[in-house]
């Protein structure tokens, strides 16, 4: 056990003072930061260009129009066609809007022309298309003497409030759905990515060790099973090292994000195809109401037994995965390339698994095919932490959990067998059918 302590805390130690790990770790979250900034930039960016348009309101529908978004309407009732055209020949105008009049007042269907030699970049198309629409409609609604407020109440929202038949004493919201799926989802990407990762950093420790022919230094006084399990803990260590420091320079990159922005909720402009009274119809009451109840669904869940539930099924992936990335490091040579095939069946049920809770979890995360995807070892690290916002049975989270560690001891053991063959070959590509044969050497 001393051994094992000694080749975890260099598996730990040698990882953590590479630079590379410094540098890596200090810079992703200043990375993340960087990118909400130009992510923020390019959201708000609209161009040093304005579009000057004039507006030929042939029906007299249009009256007044403000600027947005770079382009600036100027109503020109006075002028023909053909003079509006020579003025944008002329560099007055940067093109011609002519709405010709309705029909009739049921014409559902209205085209409207736009002049000029300029393309008209597709996101300004879309809100001259809408706010011409919206015009429109008013026009329309003033002409039929329509009240607007009874026409606005036309509009019902209907949403499911789920109820229990059994007396209980949990009460279901219509965001109860919508927080799980939230919850489930984020705790399947950080399983998939954290899993992948990690084991696959302990597959090129391996690599490396076995490339530079450390290995065969160590193994003089080392068993080959101690030295696997080693560097399979201590990688994880570090993994999980990185990801506290990840969490706690995330929430500060978090807090400063708001304040470098100048972010104000109430500036968010409202998607283009949204119309005006949509968006003028925002209750601040209401919204706040909203979002207490979105912290009160939260605030119900077990978070003890998610969190807790989550490193457990954290640790068991890790080991089914990170043993069988070293057992396939040891077998392959300094060519990572041709160790492709060798890898591939790792992979595969991982990303299945994923796809299996992003097609299918978000659907029914009470299926057939969930239900033994929680079950089976080599999904339920990732499935069974999904299913567990939705509450599943209490016998499928314990049989999910055994299953797994388990599968964890299984395979640690089983890798064992191929890591003490593959570690001291050279020169030899390998097979899975060879890898295979190695579990039943003595």
């Amino acid at each position: 056990m001393n051994k094992l302590g000694l080749i975890i805390r260099r598996e730990y130690l040698t990882r953590v003072r590479k630079k590379s790990f410094i540098i890596g770790t200090l810079m992703a979250p200043v990375g993340l930061l960087i990118y909400f900034l130009v992510i923020f930039y390019l959201a708000r960016y609209e161009g040093d260009q304005e579009t000057r348009i004039a507006v030929l309101d042939e029906g007299g529908m249009i009256g007044v129009l403000p600027d947005e978004r770079g382009i600036r309407y100027m109503l020109v009732p006075d002028k023909s066609l053909d003079e509006l055209k020579q003025a944008v020949k002329d560099n007055i105008y940067n093109g011609i809007l002519r709405i010709p009049p309705l029909k009739n007042l049921h014409q559902r269907s209205v085209t409207i022309y736009y002049y000029s030699d300029e393309k008209l970049a597709p996101e300004r198309r879309e809100l001259i298309e809408n706010r011409i629409a919206q015009k429109i409609r008013d026009f329309k609604i003033d002409a039929l003497r329509i009240d607007r407020s009874s026409l606005e109440n036309l509009d019902t929202e209907v949403s499911i409030d789920p109820e229990s038949v059994a007396k209980t004493d949990k009460d279901e919201s219509k965001y109860t759905a919508g927080i799980g799926l939230a919850i489930g989802l984020i705790m399947a990407f950080i399983m998939f990515f954290m899993v992948m990762m990690y084991g696959q950093m302990v597959m090129r420790s391996v690599m490396e060790e076995k490339t530079n022919r450390i290995v065969e230094v160590m193994m003089s006084s080392v068993k080959p099973f101690e030295l696997m399990l080693g560097k399979i803990i201590g990688a994880g260590a570090v993994g999980l090292t990185q990801v506290v420091a990840w969490v706690i320079l995330g929430g500060a990159v978090t807090l400063l994000v708001p304040l470098i922005m100048d972010f104000d909720p109430s500036n968010i402009q409202p998607p283009a195809s949204a119309s005006a009274s949509a968006a003028s119809a925002v209750d601040p009451e209401e919204a706040q109401f909203e979002a207490i109840q979105l912290l009160n669904e939260l605030g119900k869940q077990n978070w003890i037994l998610l969190v807790a539930a989550f490193l457990i099924f954290f640790l068991g992936g890790y080991f089914i995965y990170a043993s069988m990335f070293a057992a396939i490091g040891s077998a392959m040579s300094d060519d990572y390339g041709e160790g492709q095939s060798l890898v591939l069946p790792i992979t595969i049920p991982i990303v299945l698994a994923f796809y299996i809770v992003s097609f299918v979890g978000i659907r029914n995360p009470d299926s057939g095919l969930m239900v033994f995807s929680s079950l089976f070892p080599l999904f339920s690290p990732i499935v069974m932490p999904f299913r567990m916002a939705y509450n599943p049975p209490l016998w499928q989270v314990l049989l999910s959990l055994a299953l797994v560690i388990a599968s964890a001891f299984f395979f640690v053991w089983l890798a064992g067998r191929i890591y003490r063959v593959g570690i001291l070959l050279y020169g030899k590509k390998v097979t899975l059918a060879e890898i295979g044969k190695w579990l039943f050497y003595r």
